[in-house]
This record gives C-alpha cells, sequence and structure tokens, in this order.
C-alpha cells in the first residue's frame, strides 16, 4: 500500500514539474499575446497586469492599415517556401546516396554536414555576403534563399538519411527487376515512403527560414524584399520603441508557425524518429 502510494506521489510531482516547465516555456508567448492588447500607458505601468485592464485593439488596427507589413508577409512568405523546397530538393538525392552508397570518405561527409549544422548563423553572414556580393545576388531573394538552404541543408539531409535506412533494400531490388531506373525507384517507390520525414524537414525548412533575421540583415538592404522578421526592426526608433506594435507583429507572425506544428505535428513526430535506430 505504502509502495502504491510513494509511486502515485511521484507521479504527480512529476506532472506538476512538467506543467510548471511548459508554463515557463510558454509565459513568454503568452507575455507577448497580452502586450499586443495593452495601450501604451499600461505596457509601461508601474504595475504591470497578466490580464489587460481593457483590450486595446489600436495595434492590430495600425498594423492591418499598413501597406508595408503585409509586403513583410509576402517576402517572408515567398523566401521560405523557397528555401524549403530547395533544401528538399538538393537534400533528398544527397541523403540518399549517403544512406545506400558505399564510398571513400563517408564518415568525412557526415561529419562536415554536423559542422555546417552547428555553426551559427552570424558566422556564415558575412563570408555568404562576400561570395554573393561577387556573384550580384545580394538585395535579391535568390541570395537570402541560398543562405537560408545552406543553413538548413544539414538537418534536413541528416534526417532523411536516417529516414531511407530504415527502408529494406529489397524494395530497391524488385522495382529494378521490374524494369524500373534509378531515378524511378527512387521517384516512385523510395521517396514516397519517407513520407513523414518529408513532411518533418519541409515544416523544419519553412520555419528556419521564416524566422531568419541574420542572412536578411547581411544580404537585404532594400526595404523591398525585407521579410517581417526584418519589418520588426521599423518598431524600435532613435526616441523609443512601439511595443505594442511590435508584440502585435510578433503575434501575427507566429501564426504560421504555429499552424505548421498543429497541422504536421503527427508526422514531424513520426519522422523524427524514423529510422532512428539505424545508422
Amino acid at each position: 500500500m505504502r509502495g502504491r502510494w510513494r509511486r502515485q506521489y511521484k507521479k504527480y510531482v512529476l506532472c506538476a514539474a512538467g506543467l510548471l516547465l511548459v508554463a515557463v516555456f510558454l509565459f513568454p508567448i503568452y507575455w507577448m499575446i497580452v502586450s499586443s492588447l495593452k495601450g501604451s500607458g499600461e505596457i509601461f505601468s508601474a504595475s504591470p497586469s497578466l490580464i489587460p485592464r481593457s483590450l486595446y485593439l489600436d495595434n492590430y488596427r495600425a498594423l492591418f492599415q499598413n501597406a508595408d507589413f503585409f509586403m513583410y508577409l509576402k517576402n517572408s512568405a515567398v523566401i521560405s517556401i523557397l528555401s524549403m523546397i530547395g533544401a528538399i530538393l538538393l537534400s533528398a538525392p544527397l541523403s540518399y546516396a549517403l544512406a545506400r552508397k558505399s564510398m571513400k570518405g563517408f564518415g568525412a561527409i557526415l561529419f562536415i554536414l554536423i559542422i555546417i549544422q552547428m555553426v551559427p548563423g552570424n558566422s556564415m553572414a558575412l563570408p555568404l555576403y562576400a561570395m554573393f556580393s561577387r556573384w550580384g545576388i545580394t538585395n535579391s531573394y535568390l541570395g537570402v534563399v541560398l543562405a537560408n538552404i545552406t543553413s538548413s541543408l544539414p538537418f534536413v539531409a541528416l534526417v532523411l538519411r536516417t529516414s531511407f535506412l530504415g527502408i529494406p533494400r529489397v524494395l530497391e531490388d524488385a522495382a529494378r527487376i521490374d524494369g524500373c531506373s534509378a531515378w524511378g525507384t527512387f521517384l516512385r517507390i523510395i521517396l514516397p515512403l519517407t513520407r513523414p520525414a518529408l513532411v518533418t524537414c519541409a515544416a523544419f525548412g519553412f520555419i528556419f527560414a521564416w524566422g531568419e533575421f541574420i542572412f536578411a540583415l547581411v544580404l537585404l538592404p532594400d526595404k523591398a524584399y525585407w521579410p517581417i522578421t526584418m519589418g520588426m526592426r521599423t518598431f524600435i526608433g532613435q526616441h523609443g520603441t512601439d511595443w505594442g506594435g511590435l508584440m502585435a507583429t510578433a503575434t501575427l507572425s507566429s501564426l504560421p508557425v504555429i499552424l505548421i506544428f498543429m497541422l504536421t505535428q503527427k508526422h514531424i513526430v513520426g519522422g523524427i524518429t524514423a529510422g532512428s535506430v539505424k545508422g
């Protein structure tokens, strides 16, 4: 009886600790949303309130009347979608080759991918700017898209590789016996079987590009190409910060990320765990 009580007590303690940890991580998001519904007087009040005393919607009204806000959203969508597609198209053949082909320097290739994934974006921004400026692709979608692909490609390739390792080789042998070419086998047989991993990589590729700031700051001096992360800088002026407008922009720009996680949650879990026991 005492042992059963101890197990239940331990379970309740762990649940309480888990809820507390989740609350700590979610509180900044809650504070962002609450601050977007406050006026300047309440935001700078000496006694901050966890719940707005009165809903202040002028922050959102001003945002929807700002044409630049929709331009920033469009730029973010274009950059994120192109970065996602580019990362998938380049990583899928690479990860398949790493999973199936025996080659010299295989360990070195994996080591390089891991190292690139660990390099922070601010360390890559200036070398990429020096290279892209010679090619004449700065201040354009192409430059920042290639930079985002460079940053997300190692993660996508490693996740897809583990998924390819979980697919039996006999399926490829059967397809080739039936007369399917190597590319046909890859595109028609193997790639559809990695759908959870593809959805996972697509979701993370989009999210990485959507929240990226350093590459846009270095490669996009023209306001016409700014994503939403750069657009938030306009609320920070020389004489102060419009916290209400900034929090409203941050809240609305977070909605695509939240929606993607809600729609692809099952695929993301399956994609990350697929083939995790192999490698």
